[in-house]
Order: structure tokens, then sequence, then C-alpha cells
């Protein structure tokens, strides 16, 4: 995938099928979108491309009520490209783009930057100064620029219309179950492992602590995990507690992830979480050793979820 910064870079593209948009979290609408895209570019014989901002429109026009990020910038990119995406033009927001009307936008990037022959946007697809444009104007500018017009429609998962807004939610909310059907894929943490206070090791059991780079958090609590060692193809089954460690009088948000199988080897440097379920909210016990067949407990209700879900892929 090419990847262009700047306008100069971008006006080299070849001409497309494009679409554009924030793609934070990229989840199951964006997904569907992008795969029209590439599907709709290899019908047309275009090169599949996508439009998206850095920073947040909203970190410049409205920084107090600018969402936290579901993904950095360069996973966005990375999932861009494994759905097949051949050209990506990430354009520095600006309040002077903030200022453009939704007619010059369109003049200036659409037609005149991408060579877009055709664009395809979502239903509340919204661009220009103050988000004036609609896909209705879309169209409309459209036959006038010289650009085909089409328009995706919401995608729903159990009733729920898929939104960044949406998955954010049930993230904050814990629901990390729900989070990777709008997804469709775990919601993750990745990041450093780091010096823990040696309480675990010593008092309940051993765990891998992160230092997380993601600022979206699942609500504080147990849950069910599979953790990947970022510098190697190693991964094991994990259950993760999310919390301040209440029963050792903790007062840092930590991040504790205890491997189900065995670490052979050294311990990983970086790691990735992937949230699977929710087990419990985390709570003060009355000494460690109850924490400790909590703990316990916990891991049962684990390897039954993954003896399952095991169970579960063999018959499908």
């Amino acid at each position: 995938m090419r990847i262009a910064r700047s306008i100069e870079e971008a006006a080299a593209f070849e001409p497309c099928v494009l679409t554009i948009g924030k793609f934070d979290g990229v989840h199951a609408g964006h997904r569907a979108l992008l795969r029209e895209v590439v599907a709709l570019a290899r019908e047309k014989n275009l090169r599949a491309a996508a439009m998206t901002f850095d920073p947040h429109p909203a970190c410049v026009v409205a920084p107090e009520r600018a969402p936290k990020p579901l993904l950095p910038l360069e996973e966005r990119c990375e999932l861009m490209r494994e759905l097949g995406m051949e050209q990506l033009f990430i354009l520095h927001f600006t309040h002077e783009i903030a200022r453009l009307s939704a007619e010059e936008f369109a003049a200036r990037f659409i037609r005149g930057v991408l060579h877009a022959q055709v664009v395809l946007v979502g239903e509340n697809f919204r661009f220009g100064h103050k988000q004036a444009g609609d896909p209705a104007l879309l169209k409309r500018l459209g036959e006038r620029e010289g650009f085909e017009t089409r328009v995706a429609a919401s995608v729903k998962r159990r009733g729920i219309v898929v939104s960044t807004s949406a998955v954010r939610s049930r993230v904050d909310a814990g629901d990390v179950s729900m989070a990777c059907r709008l997804l469709e894929r775990p919601y993750a943490l990745s990041g450093e492992v780091v010096h823990g206070f040696g309480i675990g090791s010593k008092q309940t059991v051993p765990t891998l602590n992160l230092r997380p780079t993601a600022e979206v958090m699942p609500r504080n609590g147990v849950y069910i995990t599979r953790t990947r060692d970022l510098d190697s193809n190693r991964r094991w089954n994990s259950i993760t507690n999310i919390g301040f460690r209440p029963t050792f009088g903790g007062d840092e948000l930590s991040i504790e992830t205890h491997l189900l199988d065995p670490l052979e080897g050294s311990t990983p440097a970086r790691i990735r979480l992937e949230f699977l379920r929710r087990v419990r909210d985390e709570r003060k016990f009355p000494s460690p050793d109850a924490l400790k067949a909590q703990i316990l407990a916990d891991v049962a209700q684990a390897q039954k979820y993954f003896r399952r879900t095991n169970a579960a892929a063999l018959r499908g």
C-alpha cells in the first residue's frame, strides 16, 4: 500500500475508487466499506484508495470534545492494508482545511489531488466547513466535477448500528464480547512489559505487566484474554486484571496478565492483549490468600471458555 502524507505525494497516485473517513477502530462498518471499495476498484480497473486525517478533525475544531482514539494511526494503516487498500492519503488536518466549504474540499482533494473516478461513502458521511456536506451534496458535486458517488448502507450487529462511538461505549463499559462483534476482531491493547510490584510472584500468581499505548481502556475488572508476543510468534491463553489492586492498597492503574500456558523461553518485551470476555469486577479481598483463591477460580473459568471455543472451532 502506498501511503502519502503530503498533497505532492498524493497527487502522484493513480486514478481510483475513493473512500473518505477517520476510520478510527476500523470496525465492521469500515471494513464492509473498504471491502466494497476494493471490489469496485478491481471491477473498474482502478486503484482502491482512502483518505483519512491526522490529527482527528475534532482535535482541531473542538479539542475539548475530541474523542480518545481506539487505534493508533499506524494500526489503522496496517488494518486497511490487510483489507486490500492500495493507496492511502493521510491529510494533515488544520484550521485551514476545516474552513474549506464542501464544494472547495471536493474540487481540491477528491478530484484535483486524488483523481477519484468513484467515491464511496457511508450514509452518515459529512464533509466541509461545519460538516455542511452530506452524501446528497457529494452526488451533486460529483456530477459537476466528474466523479461518480455511491453510498454504502450502515452495518448492524445484534441490532446495533456499528459506529466508532458504539465500539468505544462498549469498551468503556467492559462489554468486550459485543465490542468484538462490532469490530470483527477482539479489542486489543499493545505495549511494553514493565516491572510490577513483585506481589503476584510472591503472594498470588505471577503476571506480565503491560504499559499500553492505547487511550481507551476496558472498564476495570477481570477479563479472559489472549496474549501475543509482538517480537515472535508465541501466543498464550491468559486472564487479565485491569485496576488498582485494592487488596494491596494500590493507587496506580495496572494491567496484569496471568498466562494459562507455560512461558517457555525469555519474558516477552512487548505484548498484545486481546480481550475476549469479561469475568467480573475488580474488588478488594480480605487477604492475599482469598484473592489467590479467586484468581484460581477465574483461571478455571477461562480454561473452560477456551476448551469450549476450541471445541466449537473443531466442529465448525
